[in-house]
């Protein structure tokens, strides 16, 4: 009965964790979720007043399927003033969060078999969305430094894949940005192959120190695809994101976006509108990394008094998580299961690999817990890798 493409799916092993972790006795370092004592709640509710007061019924009825234009302009700006990219409102599609651009493109671009070149790690969601259109996966390591170069040209050497997939900004799981060197040396071993490099960028101004990397926008323009979204700089739960393509892309998505859905909504995108016009993101932004940067510190220096000798961890400049190494032959599912017993949770490394189980890495999340619970919570942590030691 069932469609041979959903059949060998995976349930998103987060989502599953989650469940798990509900109990309010457990210290949960597992999901990817902003601190909701960020949320600007009086703000995003007069912004809705405003809607209501000004637009009335009017905001309540269907829309365009690219999405709200005012909206796509205050979204243009926003990449001129970041990154000095001149974004066209016409290349901007919006999206029920970036989650369904990862859809979008796997309809668009993805039969069965074809090519996507994978991060390793990589970002749980893509590999489940890509999965799902039963896509080749070719992973890629990555390093301190970004996307393993010399591994890239091997890759391209005997496939011909159609789309690269890339967090380079405070990677999802790792933490690790690629530098402006390592996106230049990516984007020059692409040029002039027939393919897209997806830049999926939910955490870049999540950024606690350091400078802000270019786009691969800038070194690949006319086959870069870019992810964006509001997910972790204003609310999660309003679903909304965007995809900025090229012309010949986006007419293909339009058409995608318009059989899954007719478009995003309307109400949610009139209220980020009026709420990005009334209000200064940019000092938001900058109560979120204040707040993330204590969190993050707070969780280094734990790993440094409770964990043994010799785990090695990244030490991200902004994001939301930090990608943990224990030793050779450790298992970190097996891991998993000693840790829940103490209450404290964690993502296993294996869900962020296409062709690898039983790895010895972990993703910890520093953004949803206070520097009391990040301090028990790595605690207890390291008791579970000394026992299991």
């Amino acid at each position: 009965m069932f469609a041979n493409r959903i059949i060998n799916v995976p349930k998103s092993f987060i989502r599953e964790i989650l469940k798990v972790s509900a109990d309010k006795s457990i210290i949960s370092f597992a999901g990817g979720l902003p601190n909701r004592d960020l949320f600007p709640v009086e703000n995003i509710q007069m912004a809705t007043n405003r809607v209501f007061n000004t637009e009335g019924a009017d905001v309540l009825q269907y829309n365009k399927s690219e999405g709200d234009p005012e909206l796509r302009a205050e979204i243009s700006k926003r990449y001129k003033s970041i990154y000095s990219l001149d974004i066209p409102v016409k290349n901007i599609l919006i999206t029920n969060g970036s989650q369904q651009g990862l859809d979008l493109l796997g309809k668009v671009f993805l039969n069965e078999g074809d090519s996507v070149i994978m991060e390793e790690p990589g970002y749980l969601g893509a590999i489940q969305a890509f999965g799902v259109y039963k896509a080749d996966f070719i992973p890629v390591p990555v390093t301190e430094e970004g996307m393993d170069t010399a591994q890239l040209k091997s890759a391209l050497l005997n496939k011909k894949p159609k789309l690269i997939y890339t967090v380079p900004t405070f990677q999802n799981p790792s933490g690790i940005t690629y530098s402006n060197e390592n996106r230049k040396a990516v984007a020059d071993i692409l040029k002039n192959r027939d393919l897209y490099l997806v830049e999926d960028n939910p955490y870049a101004e999540l950024r606690f120190e350091g400078e802000h990397k270019k786009s691969f926008k800038e070194f690949l323009p006319e086959k870069t695809i870019l992810l964006g979204t509001i997910s972790k700089t204003i609310v999660p739960s309003f679903r909304l994101g965007w995809i900025v393509a090229p012309d010949e892309v986006m007419e293909k998505l339009l058409v995608a976006k318009q059989a899954s859905d007719l478009h995003t909504n309307y109400f949610t995108q009139r209220v980020v509108c009026t709420f990005l016009k009334d209000y200064s993101l940019d000092d938001h932004i900058k109560k979120i990394n204040a707040l993330y940067s204590t969190q993050k510190q707070a969780m280094i220096e734990a790993i440094k008094n409770y964990f043994p000798e010799g785990i090695k961890y990244t030490n991200p400049e902004g994001g939301m998580f930090l990608w943990v190494t224990l030793p050779e032959g450790f298992n970190a599912m097996d891991l998993f299961n000693r840790a829940i017993e103490k209450k404290v949770a964690f993502v296993p490394g294996d869900p962020f690999y296409t062709n690898k189980t039983g790895v010895n890495t972990l993703r910890l999340n520093y953004t949803n817990s206070d520097e009391h619970a990040i301090d028990a919570g790595i605690r207890r942590l390291g008791e579970c890798i000394r026992e299991a030691l």
